[in-house]
């Protein structure tokens, strides 16, 4: 086992599946030289060479778009956004093509492409680089999304991601980048599809995923002080959602907390609960609960940034008041 940070842990997979497989290559703004804007790729370009480690202009539509003609002859692209606000400008590339090419083209293609980067609301980043893109990508065919959340899951999911014959947007959370985790010196890949139970328990089911799994794992700490027994699920797969591990938790504790960064209206959180309320109704001892950020954009103020995301105290308070719910 060796300690690794969060960004070393990606740079890790990336190189190991270039090393693996000469099909693979990375295209970005400041990839190459300057080693990413988090140095992901940091060492890379020295490693592979340009034509493998490209920087490219700021013109995200059109190196998306260079990325998608190349998975569709057969390469294996990794795009890295800068911030993942900015590939707002590739949607069309994302979504039209990448995600559709598979099925208009009546299987004749495969897009194996990742879109990684990161996005998430960090600490006074302004509004236009605190996006949360998971919620605009989700109703989108043909698209993965995986939100890694810990250094082990990261690489696993990654070296996954690049070898699916599938196009994969992977979030990263900007505010994990310097976490420390013990991985395995030895290979290793990890589902995409799979959710993740953090903690057994069995008074109440928490969902969540990316930053807010850390959130959830401090409420938890003094949530455990007090008697309480929650379950903790990190979604990791936001599409498709793993209904079989998510099924599993609720009929064990028949209550529901969701706690996430993305925005209430239209969020991950919405979609989680109309699946939950379709699919497991009569399993539900009270109505789902949601703990979303607020729908504005996100304020420069470092505290009035605070107040609109969930904070740790807050997932006390709902699990308090789901436990004091008697049926």
């Amino acid at each position: 086992m060796a300690e690794t940070l969060f960004f070393n842990a990606l740079r890790e997979a990336i190189d190991e599946e270039m090393a693996r497989d000469s099909s693979v290559f990375v295209l970005g703004e400041d990839v190459g030289h300057y080693g990413g804007s988090y140095k992901v790729t940091k060492d890379l370009y020295q490693k592979y060479g340009e034509l493998r480690v490209l920087d490219t202009p700021i013109a995200e539509n059109s190196f998306t778009g260079i990325a998608v003609g190349a998975a569709m002859t057969g390469l294996r692209p990794i795009i890295e956004g800068m911030n993942m606000g900015f590939l707002l400008l590739a949607f069309n590339q994302i979504s039209n093509n990448a995600g559709m090419l598979r099925y208009t083209s009546g299987g004749n293609f495969k897009i194996p492409m990742v879109i990684r980067g990161p996005g998430g609301v960090g600490r006074q980043l302004g509004a236009e680089h605190s996006q949360r893109l998971e919620a605009y990508f989700q109703a989108v065919p043909g698209l993965k999304i995986v939100a890694c959340s810990t250094p082990y899951n990261a690489k696993g999911l990654l070296k996954a991601a690049i070898r699916d014959d599938n196009p994969v947007l992977f979030f990263e959370h900007v505010l994990l980048y310097n976490l420390k985790e013990d991985l395995p010196e030895q290979e290793y890949l990890l589902p995409l599809d799979q959710a993740e139970v953090v903690r057994q328990g069995k008074d109440v089911t928490i969902l969540t995923y990316s930053r807010m799994r850390h959130h959830v794992l401090q409420a938890v700490k003094t949530l455990e002080k007090q008697g309480y027994d929650p379950e903790v699920i990190d979604l990791i797969s936001l599409k498709p959602l793993d209904f079989d591990t998510i099924g599993a938790s609720i009929r064990k504790t028949h209550k529901v907390i969701i706690v996430e960064e993305c925005m209430r209206t239209g969020g991950i959180g919405a979609e989680l609960t109309a699946s939950i309320n379709d699919r497991l109704f009569d399993e539900l001892d009270a109505p789902v609960l949601r703990l979303s950020s607020q729908d504005i954009p996100t304020p420069y103020n470092g505290n009035l940034e605070r107040l609109t995301i969930v904070q740790p105290e807050q997932i006390v308070e709902a699990v308090e008041k789901m436990a004091a719910l008697r049926v």
